[in-house]
């Protein structure tokens, strides 16, 4: 099955903090953003995987991210 989710990344003073949207207990960090997401991705697999295992139900995206820019006189 191909599971969709949003991450968000945050600079941090040792890289980035990478974590799912959906699923706020999927949180790592990386040296720099291509670290932080391969080890988001493996994070969120390994997560998936656990929770297959053990029957819990998996968070899916039902979100609608939007960015909005607004001007403000």
């Amino acid at each position: 099955m191909n599971y969709k989710y949003t991450a968000r990344y945050t600079k941090i003073t040792s890289g980035y903090m990478g974590q799912i949207i959906e699923w706020q207990e999927v949180i790592t960090e990386g040296k720099d953003l291509e670290e932080c997401r391969l080890m988001l991705e493996d994070a969120l697999k390994e997560m998936i995987l656990a929770y297959q295992q053990q029957g819990k139900a998996i968070p899916l995206n039902t979100d609608i991210i939007e960015i909005l820019s607004v001007e403000v006189a």
